[in-house]
Formats: structure tokens, sequence, C-alpha cells
């Protein structure tokens, strides 16, 4: 399954957003407001709860700056990908998307798609107000 969430511009360089969102911690600012749970375990590995979903760990798996960064499921039963492309539209802009990757069968995916879809929009969403 592939998810991909609209575009955001923000009135900040590639490599500004770039330095926000690889540093873990910040993506507690962009959580929605239905968070549960936000502990950062690590440099590169944080883990977070919805009201009513399972824990996640993610861990940051790779970064070229100031393009992509991508973070990955860090243990548990779903493997997935959130890759956040970052592109320069025009001086001190950057546009970013986030795209989410994985492996699930036929029903997980129907249960998933709605919940993921709408998280990694919010996401993007909160981005242009947390950077």
């Amino acid at each position: 399954m592939k998810l991909v969430s609209p575009k955001t511009t923000i009135n900040k360089s590639t490599q500004e957003t770039f330095n926000f969102l690889s540093d873990v911690k910040n993506f507690e600012k962009l959580m929605p407001d239905n968070i549960s749970k936000f502990e950062v375990l690590d440099t590169d590995k944080f883990l977070f709860a919805l009201k009513g979903m399972p824990e996640i760990v993610l861990k940051k798996k790779e970064a070229v700056a100031p393009n992509k960064i991508v973070l990955g499921a860090a243990g548990g039963k779903l493997d997935f990908s959130l890759t956040a492309n970052i592109t320069e539209p025009e001086p001190n802009k950057s546009e970013v998307d986030l795209v989410f990757e994985g492996e699930f069968n036929a029903m997980m995916g129907m249960m998933i798609k709605g919940p993921i879809s709408k998280f990694i929009e919010t996401l993007v969403t909160n981005m242009q107000t947390a950077i």
C-alpha cells in the first residue's frame, strides 16, 4: 500500500525544513490533537500513540540533506516507512509531501487506509505552523 499526502508549502528553506524534520522530538509538534502519548526514545527514535490505536515506534532510517528523510517502523508487527520529500519551488520556500508505504494484507489495508491518510495529511498541515 502506498499513500501520498497533499503537498504543503512552508515559508522556510529546504535546509531549515530538513533540519526541523531531522530532529525526531519535533514530530510531537506535528501530531494530531488526539495524541495520547509521545516519547523520545533515542536521538533517532520516538514512540507515539493516538487515542484508540496501539503505540507505534518510528526510527529515522535515512536522511539525505536537504531533500529526504525516511522514518520506518522500529519493531512491532507492521513493517512500513514514512518518507518526507522536500523540494524547493523558490528560494526560502519548501514543499513537503509524505509518502507512507507498507505491505499489508487486504483486510488490514482496508482498516488502516483511512486513518493513515488522515494522519499523514495532519502531519503536513501542521508543518505550516510548526516549522
